[in-house]
Parts: C-alpha cells; structure tokens; sequence
C-alpha cells in the first residue's frame, strides 16, 4: 500500500475507521497509523475525536471507533 492509495481511500469516502482500512488494504494498524500521521501533517485529513464506547453492545475495538477524515 502506498500513501497516494491511503489518501485516495479517504477521499472517496470521507470518513473510515481503521478497521476499515485494514480490512480494505489487508494490514494492520501500526502499519497504517503512519501513513495516516503523514496524511494530518499535509493537511489533508484529520483523526475524528475517539469515542470511549459505541452506542449498543459496547464491545467495539478500538479500530472500530478510530476514525478519519477528509478535510476539504
């Protein structure tokens, strides 16, 4: 996975969480979290405050309440 393939994955659909992104580029966190820090830094995307729990079950992982967006 290339960064230009991060940003344009959040582009087309503004927010994802991290579990999506893993699933969609079949890695892990830590791999992503980086690439995802050089996106903040450019300016073009942000990390969506993190919600201590969800509104049901409240079993979610983290990487399901991590969430980023695209800043226009």
């Amino acid at each position: 996975m290339q960064l230009q393939e991060l940003q344009d994955f959040i582009c087309d659909f503004r927010r994802v969480s991290v579990a999506e992104m893993k699933i969609c580029f079949q890695t892990n966190g830590d791999k992503l979290r980086p690439l995802l820090d050089r996106l903040i830094k450019k300016g073009i995307v942000q990390k969506s405050p993190l919600e201590e729990k969800c509104q049901t079950c409240q079993k979610c992982e983290s990487d399901e309440l991590e969430f980023y967006e695209w800043m226009d």
